[in-house]
């Protein structure tokens, strides 16, 4: 694993077999220091594909819609952006976004170690802003959200500007028109704020939530 060619040869935006101690020695590796890392089922994802304008704005939105509609409807949040979730010796995730969501979660601490589920929990809410990785997004990284404990998971179709959103319970998810870990925000209203995104700027479309949400 310290070998520097096995490294260089890593075959990266794909699952590659590997067992945690790699998967942990890949991770601290600064050859990849700006990848996002996934592991499931003794395998390891790396991504390292550049995230373009399209990725950026859509993440940018959701987050907005999702932070806006907890605020006026007085619901407990706290996001994190780009984090990763590790399971110890199970699995880890990096979702583009997350919250924890509700009354009774504790602030993990402010630092530089990835989130660990044992201690914490698992945030409500992961979304993956699929831009150039939709299939993975919605098969591999489903199962591995529903192994973490993520009770609801989006995914964001950069391209046509949807929303496919899952409901997690008990290891198995379905498909929802409406959040059940935000009562009330039906992902349409994402939807058109992804797409009003593409024409009108950021503080037009807070204002259009504020009306919406209010």
């Amino acid at each position: 694993m310290n070998d520097s060619s096995i490294a260089k040869n890593l075959l990266t935006d794909t699952w590659v077999k590997a067992n945690w101690e790699d998967f942990i020695a890949y991770a601290e590796d600064d050859s990849y220091e700006h990848g996002r890392f996934y592991y499931d089922r003794d395998e390891l994802r790396i991504e390292m594909t550049p995230l373009g304008s399209g990725h950026g704005q859509d993440n940018g939105t959701v987050y907005n819609v999702v932070t806006f509609f907890a605020t006026l409807k007085q619901i407990r949040i706290k996001g994190f952006v780009n984090t990763s979730l590790r399971k110890v010796g199970i699995a880890e995730a990096q979702p583009d976004i997350s919250f924890y969501i509700g009354s009774d979660f504790r602030f993990p601490p402010k630092n530089n170690s990835p989130i660990d589920i044992n201690e914490f929990g698992a945030p409500a809410l992961a979304i993956e802003i699929a831009a150039t990785s939709l299939n993975d997004d919605l098969n591999r990284k489903k199962l591995l959200y529903e192994q973490i404990g993520i009770q609801e998971y989006w995914v964001v179709d950069v391209k046509a500007s949807d929303v496919i959103a899952f409901e997690i319970s008990q290891g198995n998810s379905r498909d929802i028109q409406e959040s059940r870990v935000l009562p009330g925000l039906e992902l349409v209203i994402v939807e058109e704020a992804l797409r009003r995104s593409q024409t009108e700027d950021d503080g037009q479309i807070n204002r259009w939530l504020i009306q919406i949400f209010s």
